[in-house]
């Protein structure tokens, strides 16, 4: 059992499940009290001890499966002499394959991972995930690691019919196979896994997100007209609606701190100044405790109808920037700039129109989502906390440019929570060049922003 649970938790570390070594040695100890024999006990003190977040576990789930049933050995009710015989015939085969012309051969991991040893095999994995998002750098395309993929499948299918040229050929030319049909099907088996393995995208699990659909109210009204088909006149009528809205979400918030601000019972300086009383808490003081101010990080696609949206959120953001400790803005196309300094620096509508003259962007570019991405996660991934909500305004369109998830996976672990606004209808989030299915897996709430209504509706859910 030692050396299961350790073999194991090798497999875990190779497929980027991390399991430390007070891990395994708790994992042994819990197996004392539980009965092995029961899958699903075991299967649970493995999850209890491997699993550190709801996000690993669809991942544990498919690793437990790969390893204790597609590459398990099904062994336990043959006959010896049957398994020594599916030994023997295994190790037979295993030695043809490596004798092959090494021009025409299989790779040493994908035979070590039909003998039983899967780490070299998922080492290759692991460095083909690697050269993926570095190529992606340079070639600029989702497929970038396609190439590799399609080289390991390639070696897959070549084994595959390599094993069955094995069990088609008769012996001593009297047509009946030369080996037992058990060992083909432990070598098919093997193989499935390994395909699936590959062609398997591992994304975390994201039960926890919050999917604000789209509300379904209808009417005339400017708030629920689409920022994109405002007219100029509209937008003049919108700002007044915004001034009028911010005031009211000021009035509330400081009434709300108001009400706070005395704080709770200072039960030791009460007691303290009793003493002037003859003990009697005629004078009560309270703990003042100034109210908690988060910090906001704003990335707004500005291409297109984005900015339509991108612009209202913003006005409204820094409209109410006394409700936040620091509100930081990024814009980007293809590439990322900082415009914290035209906000801060000039009138709220002023600098909404200078963004889009007074920044070092080429406007007319495809959108790059990977590589803002990957460009701040470089260069200001510090600016993020554990008291910084991180907002995204964007379509999700890509242009078929690698997304980039790995750095927004990045930027989730540094910070309180990933919010993505939407602009877009839910209904084409998943069509074309959307890369909204994947982005949704790295972010703590996703939700349409496409009118005032809607707009309002989320900035009182951040500020209240």
């Amino acid at each position: 059992m030692i050396h299961l649970v350790l073999k194991f938790s090798e497999f875990c570390r190779a497929s980027d499940l991390k399991v430390s070594t007070s891990e395994v040695l708790d994992c042994l100890s819990h197996m004392e009290l539980v009965n092995v024999a029961d899958e699903t006990e075991f299967r649970t003190v493995l999850c209890a001890n491997f699993v550190k977040t709801a996000r690993d576990r669809s991942h544990f789930d498919t690793l437990y499966d790969i390893f204790f049933h597609d590459l398990s050995l099904d062994e336990e009710a043959m006959e010896t002499d049957d398994r020594l015989n599916q030994n023997k015939e295994r190790a037979d085969i295993v030695d043809a394959l490596r004798r092959d012309d090494p021009g025409d051969g299989i790779d040493d991991s994908i035979i070590d991972f039909l003998e039983g040893n899967p780490l070299n095999f998922l080492e290759d994995l692991r460095q083909l995930h690697a050269s993926e998002e570095n190529m992606s750098k340079v070639v600029k395309s989702n497929l970038g690691g396609l190439s590799g993929r399609l080289e390991i499948m390639l070696q897959l299918n070549r084994a595959h019919n390599r094993i069955i040229q094995f069990m088609n050929e008769g012996s001593s030319g009297s047509g009946e196979g030369q080996y037992g049909s058990g060992t083909g099907n432990y070598f098919i088996r093997r193989i499935d896994a390994a395909r699936r393995m590959l062609s398997e995208e591992k994304k975390p699990e994201n039960t926890g997100i919050k999917h604000v659909k789209s509300t379904t109210e209808t009417g005339t009204g400017l708030g629920n007209k689409f920022f994109s088909s405002l007219t100029p006149a509209e937008v003049e009528d919108m700002r007044d609606v915004v001034e009028q809205l911010v005031r009211k979400l000021k009035d509330i918030v400081t009434r709300r701190w108001a009400d706070q601000s005395s704080g709770i019972l200072d039960v030791k300086k009460t007691l303290r100044k009793a003493s002037r009383y003859n003990g009697v808490p005629i004078d009560l003081t309270y703990k003042k405790k100034p109210p908690r101010k988060g910090k906001i990080v704003t990335l707004c696609d500005i291409s297109g109808s984005v900015w339509s949206a991108a612009r209202f959120m913003l006005n409204m953001l820094y409209s109410m920037h006394e409700c936040f400790s620091k509100v930081r803005t990024f814009v980007f196309v293809s590439r990322l700039a900082e415009a914290t300094d035209i906000f801060d620096g000039n009138d709220i509508n002023d600098a909404i129109e200078k963004v889009m003259s007074g920044i070092d962007l080429d406007y007319n570019a495809l959108t790059d989502y990977g590589e803002t991405f990957h460009e701040f996660r470089k260069s200001y991934l510090h600016i993020l906390d554990r008291k910084t909500t991180l907002i995204v305004v964007g379509d999700g369109r890509s242009n078929y440019f690698n997304p980039g998830e790995r750095a927004l996976e990045e930027m989730r672990e540094k910070c309180r929570r990933v919010i993505w606004l939407n602009p877009e209808p839910e209904k084409f989030w998943s069509y074309g060049d959307s890369e909204m299915s994947t982005y949704m897996a790295y972010c703590h709430e996703v939700r349409p922003c496409q009118n005032l209504n809607q707009l309002s509706n989320f900035i009182q859910e951040l500020v209240l």
